[in-house]
Protein backbone atom coordinates (compact mmCIF):
# COMPACT_ATOMS: atom_id res chain seq x y z
CA UNK A 1 0.00 0.00 0.00
CA UNK A 2 1.85 3.50 -1.34
CA UNK A 3 -0.20 5.99 0.41
CA UNK A 4 1.12 8.41 -2.11
CA UNK A 5 -0.71 7.02 -4.78
CA UNK A 6 -4.36 7.20 -3.25
CA UNK A 7 -7.36 8.43 -5.37
CA UNK A 8 -8.35 10.44 -2.45
CA UNK A 9 -7.15 12.89 0.01
CA UNK A 10 -5.96 11.55 2.74
CA UNK A 11 -6.43 13.52 5.81
CA UNK A 12 -8.16 13.31 8.97
CA UNK A 13 -12.14 13.86 8.65
CA UNK A 14 -15.29 13.53 10.72
CA UNK A 15 -16.52 10.36 10.98
CA UNK A 16 -20.29 11.17 8.37
CA UNK A 17 -17.71 13.03 6.55
CA UNK A 18 -15.74 10.23 5.74
CA UNK A 19 -19.13 7.99 5.42
CA UNK A 20 -19.73 10.30 2.83
CA UNK A 21 -16.74 10.05 1.05
CA UNK A 22 -17.34 5.61 0.80
CA UNK A 23 -20.66 6.50 -1.01
CA UNK A 24 -18.14 8.68 -3.70
CA UNK A 25 -16.26 5.56 -3.61
CA UNK A 26 -18.90 3.50 -4.00
CA UNK A 27 -20.33 5.91 -7.14
CA UNK A 28 -16.97 6.10 -8.73
CA UNK A 29 -16.72 2.11 -8.87
CA UNK A 30 -20.06 0.72 -8.62
CA UNK A 31 -20.54 -0.06 -11.95
CA UNK A 32 -18.13 -2.47 -11.34
CA UNK A 33 -19.29 -3.51 -7.93
CA UNK A 34 -23.16 -3.86 -8.57
CA UNK A 35 -22.32 -6.11 -11.35
CA UNK A 36 -19.44 -8.60 -9.59
CA UNK A 37 -22.50 -8.23 -6.33
CA UNK A 38 -24.97 -9.41 -8.82
CA UNK A 39 -22.77 -12.42 -10.40
CA UNK A 40 -21.85 -13.74 -7.37
CA UNK A 41 -25.30 -12.87 -4.86
CA UNK A 42 -27.91 -13.54 -7.61
CA UNK A 43 -27.22 -17.47 -8.57
CA UNK A 44 -27.00 -18.23 -5.03
CA UNK A 45 -30.07 -16.70 -4.45
CA UNK A 46 -31.90 -18.46 -7.66
CA UNK A 47 -30.28 -21.44 -6.44
CA UNK A 48 -31.65 -21.09 -2.37
CA UNK A 49 -35.53 -20.28 -3.95
CA UNK A 50 -35.40 -23.66 -5.99
CA UNK A 51 -33.99 -25.68 -3.13
CA UNK A 52 -36.30 -24.62 -0.48
CA UNK A 53 -39.39 -23.44 -2.89
CA UNK A 54 -41.53 -24.43 -0.11
CA UNK A 55 -40.20 -22.17 2.48
CA UNK A 56 -39.84 -19.03 1.03
CA UNK A 57 -39.27 -16.98 4.23
CA UNK A 58 -36.40 -19.85 5.26
CA UNK A 59 -34.87 -18.88 1.80
CA UNK A 60 -34.68 -15.18 2.59
CA UNK A 61 -33.04 -15.75 6.12
CA UNK A 62 -30.45 -18.15 4.76
CA UNK A 63 -30.03 -15.54 1.78
CA UNK A 64 -29.57 -12.36 4.79
CA UNK A 65 -27.39 -14.49 6.74
CA UNK A 66 -24.83 -14.94 4.24
CA UNK A 67 -24.05 -11.39 3.76
CA UNK A 68 -20.80 -11.39 5.55
CA UNK A 69 -19.48 -13.72 2.86
CA UNK A 70 -20.52 -11.61 -0.13
CA UNK A 71 -19.56 -8.46 1.57
CA UNK A 72 -15.81 -9.63 1.36
CA UNK A 73 -15.85 -8.72 -2.69
CA UNK A 74 -16.74 -5.07 -2.50
CA UNK A 75 -14.18 -4.61 -0.10
CA UNK A 76 -11.47 -6.17 -1.94
CA UNK A 77 -12.50 -4.04 -5.24
CA UNK A 78 -12.37 -0.85 -2.82
CA UNK A 79 -8.66 -1.67 -1.32
CA UNK A 80 -7.61 -2.04 -4.70
CA UNK A 81 -9.37 0.83 -6.69
CA UNK A 82 -8.56 3.08 -3.63
CA UNK A 83 -4.13 2.95 -4.68
CA UNK A 84 -4.89 3.15 -7.96
CA UNK A 85 -4.83 -0.82 -9.00
CA UNK A 86 -8.83 -1.14 -9.68
CA UNK A 87 -9.10 -4.64 -10.61
CA UNK A 88 -11.21 -6.01 -13.74
CA UNK A 89 -14.70 -7.79 -12.95
CA UNK A 90 -12.69 -11.24 -13.80
CA UNK A 91 -9.90 -10.52 -11.37
CA UNK A 92 -12.63 -10.06 -8.56
CA UNK A 93 -14.45 -12.61 -9.46
CA UNK A 94 -11.46 -15.09 -9.98
CA UNK A 95 -10.12 -13.57 -6.22
CA UNK A 96 -13.51 -14.29 -4.53
CA UNK A 97 -13.28 -18.01 -3.09
CA UNK A 98 -9.89 -17.04 -1.49
CA UNK A 99 -11.61 -14.41 0.05
CA UNK A 100 -13.76 -16.74 1.59
CA UNK A 101 -11.18 -18.18 3.78
CA UNK A 102 -10.08 -15.89 6.39
CA UNK A 103 -11.96 -16.58 9.35
CA UNK A 104 -15.17 -17.37 7.51
CA UNK A 105 -17.21 -19.49 10.01
CA UNK A 106 -16.49 -16.75 12.95
CA UNK A 107 -18.15 -14.31 10.30
CA UNK A 108 -21.26 -16.02 10.20
CA UNK A 109 -21.52 -17.82 13.81
CA UNK A 110 -20.92 -15.04 16.86
CA UNK A 111 -19.47 -12.20 14.41
CA UNK A 112 -22.79 -12.58 12.51
CA UNK A 113 -24.80 -10.02 14.18
CA UNK A 114 -22.07 -7.17 15.51
CA UNK A 115 -23.20 -3.75 14.47
CA UNK A 116 -19.70 -2.88 13.51
CA UNK A 117 -19.37 -5.86 11.12
CA UNK A 118 -18.57 -3.29 8.03
CA UNK A 119 -16.08 -1.21 10.08
CA UNK A 120 -13.90 -4.48 11.51
CA UNK A 121 -14.11 -6.61 8.31
CA UNK A 122 -10.75 -4.78 6.61
CA UNK A 123 -9.22 -6.07 10.00
CA UNK A 124 -9.27 -9.84 8.90
CA UNK A 125 -9.44 -9.40 5.28
CA UNK A 126 -6.59 -6.71 4.70
CA UNK A 127 -4.56 -6.76 7.89
CA UNK A 128 -4.61 -10.39 7.78
CA UNK A 129 -5.06 -10.22 11.81
CA UNK A 130 -6.51 -13.28 14.29
CA UNK A 131 -6.98 -13.93 17.64
CA UNK A 132 -4.92 -11.92 20.10
CA UNK A 133 -3.34 -9.28 17.51
CA UNK A 134 -6.95 -9.05 15.86
CA UNK A 135 -8.33 -8.36 19.58
CA UNK A 136 -5.62 -5.84 20.48
CA UNK A 137 -6.11 -4.27 16.87
CA UNK A 138 -9.99 -3.77 17.68
CA UNK A 139 -9.54 -2.22 20.92
CA UNK A 140 -7.61 0.83 19.70
CA UNK A 141 -9.74 0.66 15.96
CA UNK A 142 -12.84 1.04 18.82
CA UNK A 143 -11.62 3.89 20.41
CA UNK A 144 -13.00 6.51 18.77
CA UNK A 145 -15.62 6.01 15.38
CA UNK A 146 -17.64 2.83 16.91
CA UNK A 147 -21.07 4.71 17.28
CA UNK A 148 -20.69 5.76 13.91
CA UNK A 149 -20.15 2.26 12.90
CA UNK A 150 -23.10 0.31 14.67
CA UNK A 151 -25.22 4.00 13.37
CA UNK A 152 -24.38 3.09 9.97
CA UNK A 153 -25.47 -0.40 10.26
CA UNK A 154 -28.87 0.46 11.73
CA UNK A 155 -29.15 3.30 9.43
CA UNK A 156 -28.76 0.56 6.62
CA UNK A 157 -31.08 -1.90 8.09
CA UNK A 158 -33.86 0.61 7.81
CA UNK A 159 -32.94 1.66 4.77
CA UNK A 160 -33.21 -1.72 3.04
CA UNK A 161 -36.63 -2.14 4.52
CA UNK A 162 -37.94 0.67 3.33
CA UNK A 163 -36.24 -0.18 -0.20
CA UNK A 164 -37.59 -3.54 0.12
CA UNK A 165 -41.43 -2.29 0.89
CA UNK A 166 -41.22 0.35 -1.72
CA UNK A 167 -40.26 -2.23 -4.56
CA UNK A 168 -43.26 -4.32 -3.69
CA UNK A 169 -45.79 -1.60 -3.38
CA UNK A 170 -44.82 -0.28 -6.57
CA UNK A 171 -45.73 -4.06 -7.69
CA UNK A 172 -48.77 -3.41 -6.34
CA UNK A 173 -49.08 0.08 -8.32
CA UNK A 174 -48.39 -1.24 -11.16
CA UNK A 175 -51.04 -3.86 -11.66
CA UNK A 176 -53.86 -3.09 -14.05
CA UNK A 177 -56.67 -1.56 -11.93
CA UNK A 178 -59.44 -4.91 -12.94
CA UNK A 179 -57.65 -7.05 -11.24
CA UNK A 180 -56.01 -4.80 -8.36
CA UNK A 181 -59.79 -3.76 -7.40
CA UNK A 182 -60.80 -7.17 -6.81
CA UNK A 183 -57.96 -8.36 -4.38
CA UNK A 184 -59.18 -9.25 -0.84
CA UNK A 185 -55.62 -9.21 1.15
CA UNK A 186 -57.72 -11.49 3.77
CA UNK A 187 -58.52 -14.13 1.21
CA UNK A 188 -54.94 -13.78 0.44
CA UNK A 189 -53.64 -14.42 3.19
CA UNK A 190 -56.37 -17.88 4.54
CA UNK A 191 -55.94 -19.45 0.75
CA UNK A 192 -54.62 -22.69 1.65
CA UNK A 193 -54.64 -24.62 -1.69
CA UNK A 194 -54.01 -21.63 -3.72
CA UNK A 195 -50.30 -21.04 -4.11
CA UNK A 196 -49.28 -17.83 -3.91
CA UNK A 197 -45.48 -19.26 -3.06
CA UNK A 198 -44.73 -17.65 -6.51
CA UNK A 199 -45.48 -14.08 -4.87
CA UNK A 200 -43.36 -14.63 -1.73
CA UNK A 201 -40.26 -15.22 -3.63
CA UNK A 202 -40.77 -12.55 -5.98
CA UNK A 203 -40.91 -10.03 -2.71
CA UNK A 204 -37.71 -11.79 -1.83
CA UNK A 205 -36.47 -11.52 -4.93
CA UNK A 206 -37.07 -7.15 -4.69
CA UNK A 207 -34.49 -7.85 -1.39
CA UNK A 208 -31.74 -9.82 -3.34
CA UNK A 209 -32.51 -6.30 -6.03
CA UNK A 210 -32.39 -3.78 -3.53
CA UNK A 211 -29.04 -5.41 -1.87
CA UNK A 212 -27.33 -5.17 -5.17
CA UNK A 213 -27.03 -1.79 -5.19
CA UNK A 214 -27.44 -0.90 -1.28
CA UNK A 215 -24.52 -3.58 0.14
CA UNK A 216 -21.52 -2.16 -1.76
CA UNK A 217 -22.64 1.30 -0.76
CA UNK A 218 -22.71 -0.09 3.07
CA UNK A 219 -18.91 -1.83 2.75
CA UNK A 220 -17.57 1.20 1.20
CA UNK A 221 -18.87 3.72 4.02
CA UNK A 222 -17.22 0.69 6.14
CA UNK A 223 -13.64 0.85 4.88
CA UNK A 224 -13.78 4.50 4.63
CA UNK A 225 -14.54 4.47 8.00
CA UNK A 226 -11.13 2.38 8.44
CA UNK A 227 -9.19 4.50 6.30
CA UNK A 228 -10.23 7.59 8.87
CA UNK A 229 -9.12 6.02 11.90
CA UNK A 230 -6.04 4.26 10.55
CA UNK A 231 -4.96 8.13 9.43
CA UNK A 232 -5.49 9.28 12.99
CA UNK A 233 -3.89 6.56 14.85
CA UNK A 234 -1.13 6.17 12.10
CA UNK A 235 -0.63 10.14 11.06
CA UNK A 236 -0.95 9.62 7.83
CA UNK A 237 -0.77 13.00 6.13
CA UNK A 238 2.10 13.79 8.27
CA UNK A 239 4.14 11.01 6.66
CA UNK A 240 2.99 11.94 3.51
CA UNK A 241 3.89 15.61 4.20
CA UNK A 242 7.21 14.76 4.95
CA UNK A 243 7.64 12.47 1.67
CA UNK A 244 6.67 15.57 -0.26
CA UNK A 245 8.78 17.87 1.40
CA UNK A 246 11.87 14.50 0.48
CA UNK A 247 11.32 14.81 -2.56
CA UNK A 248 11.38 19.02 -3.16
CA UNK A 249 14.84 19.01 -0.60
CA UNK A 250 16.19 16.04 -2.69
CA UNK A 251 18.75 18.03 -4.67
CA UNK A 252 19.43 20.37 -1.53
CA UNK A 253 20.84 17.54 0.70
CA UNK A 254 23.48 16.62 -1.78
CA UNK A 255 25.10 19.53 -1.50
CA UNK A 256 24.78 20.05 2.22
CA UNK A 257 26.28 16.35 2.53
CA UNK A 258 29.24 17.47 0.51
CA UNK A 259 29.85 20.52 2.55
CA UNK A 260 29.57 18.96 5.69
CA UNK A 261 32.06 16.16 4.74
CA UNK A 262 34.77 18.80 3.70
CA UNK A 263 34.14 19.87 7.61
CA UNK A 264 34.59 16.94 9.14
CA UNK A 265 38.55 16.65 9.23
CA UNK A 266 39.08 20.46 11.19
CA UNK A 267 36.15 19.93 13.84
CA UNK A 268 37.88 15.99 14.21
CA UNK A 269 41.21 17.99 15.13
CA UNK A 270 39.79 20.26 17.58
CA UNK A 271 38.02 17.74 19.18
CA UNK A 272 40.92 15.60 19.69
CA UNK A 273 43.37 18.29 20.82
CA UNK A 274 41.11 17.52 24.63
CA UNK A 275 40.12 14.53 26.26
CA UNK A 276 36.58 14.13 27.09
CA UNK A 277 36.64 13.80 31.26
CA UNK A 278 35.13 11.09 32.88
CA UNK A 279 32.23 11.66 35.81
CA UNK A 280 34.87 10.35 38.21
CA UNK A 281 37.50 12.47 37.08
CA UNK A 282 38.33 15.09 39.93
CA UNK A 283 37.74 18.07 37.75
CA UNK A 284 33.95 17.11 38.19
CA UNK A 285 33.93 16.43 41.78
CA UNK A 286 35.62 19.52 42.61
CA UNK A 287 32.37 21.32 40.52
CA UNK A 288 29.75 22.47 43.07
CA UNK A 289 27.42 19.37 41.87
CA UNK A 290 29.20 16.13 42.16
CA UNK A 291 28.39 13.02 40.00
CA UNK A 292 27.55 11.71 43.99
CA UNK A 293 25.17 14.29 44.06
CA UNK A 294 23.70 14.27 41.19
CA UNK A 295 22.51 10.74 42.06
CA UNK A 296 21.81 10.92 45.30
CA UNK A 297 19.45 13.73 44.14
CA UNK A 298 18.15 11.76 41.26
CA UNK A 299 17.54 9.06 43.43
CA UNK A 300 15.32 10.75 46.43
CA UNK A 301 13.11 12.07 43.51
CA UNK A 302 12.42 8.59 41.98
CA UNK A 303 11.41 7.83 45.85
CA UNK A 304 8.57 9.85 46.03
CA UNK A 305 5.45 10.64 44.22
CA UNK A 306 4.25 10.03 41.24
CA UNK A 307 7.67 7.36 40.84
CA UNK A 308 6.40 5.95 43.92
CA UNK A 309 3.09 5.81 45.92
CA UNK A 310 3.30 4.01 49.04
CA UNK A 311 0.21 2.74 50.57
CA UNK A 312 -0.53 1.42 54.10
CA UNK A 313 -3.10 -1.56 53.96
CA UNK A 314 -4.80 -3.01 57.16
CA UNK A 315 -6.78 -5.72 57.60
CA UNK A 316 -7.98 -8.71 60.43
CA UNK A 317 -6.65 -12.22 60.63
CA UNK A 318 -7.12 -15.03 62.86
CA UNK A 319 -4.52 -15.67 65.44
CA UNK A 320 -3.73 -19.25 63.94
CA UNK A 321 -3.80 -17.29 60.41
CA UNK A 322 0.76 -17.28 60.41
CA UNK A 323 1.06 -17.19 56.16
CA UNK A 324 -0.69 -13.99 56.16
CA UNK A 325 1.41 -10.63 56.36
CA UNK A 326 2.02 -8.86 60.00
CA UNK A 327 -0.81 -6.02 59.98
CA UNK A 328 -0.61 -3.29 62.68
CA UNK A 329 -3.48 -4.20 64.41
CA UNK A 330 -2.79 -7.44 64.23
CA UNK A 331 -2.94 -9.87 67.60
CA UNK A 332 -6.94 -8.75 68.65
CA UNK A 333 -10.26 -8.91 67.62
CA UNK A 334 -11.97 -5.71 67.75
CA UNK A 335 -14.83 -5.31 70.46
CA UNK A 336 -17.62 -4.75 67.86
CA UNK A 337 -16.46 -7.95 65.89
CA UNK A 338 -16.67 -10.24 68.85
CA UNK A 339 -20.12 -8.22 70.02
CA UNK A 340 -21.65 -9.06 66.72
CA UNK A 341 -20.08 -12.78 67.31
CA UNK A 342 -22.10 -13.51 70.71
CA UNK A 343 -25.08 -12.23 69.06
CA UNK A 344 -24.88 -14.60 66.16
CA UNK A 345 -24.10 -17.18 68.32
CA UNK A 346 -26.39 -16.43 71.73
CA UNK A 347 -30.41 -18.40 71.83
CA UNK A 348 -31.91 -15.01 71.31
CA UNK A 349 -30.45 -14.82 67.67
CA UNK A 350 -31.53 -18.39 67.47
CA UNK A 351 -35.15 -17.56 68.14
CA UNK A 352 -35.20 -14.26 66.01
CA UNK A 353 -33.92 -15.76 63.18
CA UNK A 354 -36.73 -19.37 63.61
CA UNK A 355 -39.27 -16.28 63.54
CA UNK A 356 -38.12 -14.83 60.80
CA UNK A 357 -37.77 -17.60 58.75
CA UNK A 358 -41.58 -18.54 59.76
CA UNK A 359 -42.49 -15.49 58.78
CA UNK A 360 -40.79 -15.76 55.25
CA UNK A 361 -42.60 -19.10 54.73
CA UNK A 362 -45.69 -17.75 55.48
CA UNK A 363 -45.46 -14.11 53.43
CA UNK A 364 -44.30 -17.42 50.07
CA UNK A 365 -47.06 -19.72 50.88
CA UNK A 366 -49.83 -16.71 51.39
CA UNK A 367 -48.26 -15.15 47.41
CA UNK A 368 -48.68 -18.52 46.03
CA UNK A 369 -52.07 -18.90 47.14
CA UNK A 370 -52.93 -15.53 45.96
CA UNK A 371 -51.33 -16.30 42.60
CA UNK A 372 -53.64 -19.34 42.02
CA UNK A 373 -56.91 -17.51 43.00
CA UNK A 374 -55.92 -14.69 40.57
CA UNK A 375 -56.06 -17.54 37.98
CA UNK A 376 -57.83 -20.09 39.00
CA UNK A 377 -60.50 -19.48 36.00
CA UNK A 378 -57.33 -20.26 33.41
CA UNK A 379 -55.42 -22.86 35.48
CA UNK A 380 -59.28 -24.41 35.78
CA UNK A 381 -59.66 -24.50 32.18
CA UNK A 382 -56.11 -26.51 31.50
CA UNK A 383 -56.58 -28.95 34.26
CA UNK A 384 -59.97 -29.86 34.00
CA UNK A 385 -60.68 -32.82 32.15
CA UNK A 386 -64.20 -31.49 31.76
CA UNK A 387 -65.63 -29.39 29.33
CA UNK A 388 -66.02 -25.72 29.14
CA UNK A 389 -68.96 -24.54 31.45
CA UNK A 390 -70.33 -22.84 27.89
CA UNK A 391 -70.38 -26.31 26.23
CA UNK A 392 -72.23 -28.59 28.97
CA UNK A 393 -74.61 -25.92 29.66
CA UNK A 394 -75.36 -25.95 25.95
CA UNK A 395 -73.90 -22.70 24.77
CA UNK A 396 -74.42 -20.86 21.80
CA UNK A 397 -72.80 -22.11 18.37
CA UNK A 398 -70.63 -19.56 16.68
CA UNK A 399 -72.68 -17.77 13.78
CA UNK A 400 -70.10 -16.63 11.86
CA UNK A 401 -66.76 -17.91 9.90
CA UNK A 402 -64.74 -16.90 7.30
CA UNK A 403 -66.69 -13.44 7.40
CA UNK A 404 -69.87 -15.59 6.18
CA UNK A 405 -73.26 -15.43 8.27
CA UNK A 406 -74.25 -19.32 9.12
CA UNK A 407 -76.97 -18.37 10.67
CA UNK A 408 -79.75 -20.84 9.71
CA UNK A 409 -82.38 -17.92 9.28
CA UNK A 410 -80.74 -15.92 6.95
CA UNK A 411 -80.95 -18.95 4.79
CA UNK A 412 -83.59 -19.43 2.32
CA UNK A 413 -85.96 -22.34 2.36
CA UNK A 414 -84.85 -23.94 -0.84
CA UNK A 415 -81.25 -23.21 -1.39
CA UNK A 416 -80.89 -25.25 -4.54
CA UNK A 417 -83.68 -22.83 -6.31
CA UNK A 418 -82.57 -20.27 -4.45
CA UNK A 419 -78.94 -20.89 -6.04
CA UNK A 420 -80.17 -21.83 -9.35
CA UNK A 421 -82.53 -18.65 -9.63
CA UNK A 422 -79.17 -16.91 -9.34
CA UNK A 423 -76.92 -18.68 -11.88
CA UNK A 424 -77.50 -16.70 -15.05
CA UNK A 425 -77.36 -12.79 -13.47
CA UNK A 426 -75.47 -13.55 -10.32
CA UNK A 427 -73.21 -16.57 -10.62
CA UNK A 428 -71.24 -15.13 -7.35
CA UNK A 429 -73.90 -14.50 -5.13
CA UNK A 430 -75.37 -18.48 -6.25
CA UNK A 431 -71.67 -20.36 -5.53
CA UNK A 432 -71.44 -17.62 -2.38
CA UNK A 433 -74.96 -19.31 -1.11
CA UNK A 434 -74.25 -23.02 -1.64
CA UNK A 435 -70.78 -22.75 0.33
CA UNK A 436 -72.56 -20.56 3.00
CA UNK A 437 -75.21 -23.15 3.40
CA UNK A 438 -72.95 -25.81 3.54
CA UNK A 439 -70.96 -24.63 6.14
CA UNK A 440 -73.96 -23.93 8.16
CA UNK A 441 -74.59 -27.70 7.85
CA UNK A 442 -71.25 -28.53 8.73
CA UNK A 443 -71.40 -26.38 11.76
CA UNK A 444 -75.06 -27.44 12.98
CA UNK A 445 -75.95 -31.02 12.00
CA UNK A 446 -72.40 -32.12 11.70
CA UNK A 447 -70.90 -30.23 14.75
CA UNK A 448 -67.38 -29.29 13.12
CA UNK A 449 -65.91 -26.41 14.94
CA UNK A 450 -65.08 -23.66 12.53
CA UNK A 451 -62.29 -21.07 13.75
CA UNK A 452 -62.16 -17.98 12.33
CA UNK A 453 -58.24 -18.76 10.97
CA UNK A 454 -59.38 -22.04 9.04
CA UNK A 455 -59.07 -22.48 5.58
CA UNK A 456 -60.58 -23.57 2.76
CA UNK A 457 -58.37 -26.75 3.22
CA UNK A 458 -58.77 -27.14 6.92
CA UNK A 459 -62.52 -27.40 6.34
CA UNK A 460 -62.06 -30.07 3.89
CA UNK A 461 -59.76 -32.15 5.82
CA UNK A 462 -62.56 -31.83 9.03
CA UNK A 463 -65.46 -33.64 6.69
CA UNK A 464 -62.65 -36.45 5.68
CA UNK A 465 -62.85 -37.29 9.10
CA UNK A 466 -66.38 -37.77 8.79
CA UNK A 467 -65.85 -40.78 6.28
CA UNK A 468 -68.52 -40.06 4.84
CA UNK A 469 -67.57 -40.17 0.73
CA UNK A 470 -70.40 -38.58 -0.73
CA UNK A 471 -70.30 -35.43 1.13
CA UNK A 472 -66.52 -35.48 0.94
CA UNK A 473 -66.72 -35.55 -3.01
CA UNK A 474 -69.50 -32.54 -3.10
CA UNK A 475 -68.03 -30.55 -0.56
CA UNK A 476 -64.28 -30.67 -2.72
CA UNK A 477 -66.63 -29.72 -6.05
CA UNK A 478 -68.18 -26.96 -4.48
CA UNK A 479 -65.06 -25.80 -2.86
CA UNK A 480 -62.94 -25.78 -6.01
CA UNK A 481 -65.54 -24.10 -7.41
CA UNK A 482 -65.74 -21.39 -4.70
CA UNK A 483 -61.99 -20.66 -5.03
CA UNK A 484 -62.20 -20.49 -8.84
CA UNK A 485 -64.73 -17.72 -8.65
CA UNK A 486 -63.82 -16.04 -5.51
CA UNK A 487 -59.74 -15.80 -6.48
CA UNK A 488 -59.75 -16.78 -10.23
CA UNK A 489 -62.90 -15.23 -11.41
CA UNK A 490 -63.91 -18.02 -13.43
CA UNK A 491 -67.26 -19.34 -13.59
CA UNK A 492 -68.36 -23.06 -13.06
CA UNK A 493 -69.51 -24.50 -16.21
CA UNK A 494 -73.15 -24.96 -17.57
CA UNK A 495 -72.89 -28.58 -16.50
CA UNK A 496 -71.67 -27.97 -13.47
CA UNK A 497 -73.61 -25.65 -11.85
CA UNK A 498 -76.92 -28.39 -12.32
CA UNK A 499 -74.41 -31.00 -10.96
CA UNK A 500 -74.36 -28.72 -7.63
CA UNK A 501 -77.35 -28.14 -6.83
CA UNK A 502 -78.68 -31.67 -8.04
CA UNK A 503 -75.63 -32.87 -5.40
CA UNK A 504 -77.17 -30.40 -2.98
CA UNK A 505 -80.50 -31.92 -3.30
CA UNK A 506 -79.38 -35.19 -2.99
CA UNK A 507 -77.59 -34.79 0.46
CA UNK A 508 -79.58 -32.40 2.17
CA UNK A 509 -82.90 -31.68 0.46
CA UNK A 510 -84.56 -28.42 -0.64
CA UNK A 511 -84.13 -26.97 2.41
CA UNK A 512 -81.96 -25.68 5.19
CA UNK A 513 -83.40 -25.88 8.02
CA UNK A 514 -84.79 -30.01 8.79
Amino acid sequence: MRLSDASVVIRPRPTWEAMDLGVLLSQRHRRLLMTSWAMVTLPVFALLTWLLWESPSLAVFIFWWLKPAFERLPLYILSKAMFGETPTLKQALHQWPRLLKPQLLASLTWRRLSLSRSFLLPVVLLEGLSGDARQQRLQVLLQRDASAARWLTLIGVHLETALWIGLTVLLYLLLPQGVAIDWSWQSLISAATQDWRWLEHLTNAFYALVLVVWEPIYVACGFSLYLNRRTVLEAWDIELVFRHLRQRLSSSVVALLLAVICLIPAGQQAWAAEPVPSPDSPRLLEQPLTSEASRASIKAILDQPPFKNRETVTRYRFGNDKDSPAAPNDGQIPSWLKALFELLGSQRFGAIASLIETLLWGALAVGLGLLIWRYRDGLQAYASRRPPPEKRAGGSIPQQAFGLDLDRETLPTDIAASAQSLWQTQPRQALGLLYRALLSHLLHDFNIVLKAADTEGQVLERVAQLQQPQLLAFSRDLTRHWQNMAYGHRLPPADSQQQLCDGWRALFGPGARH
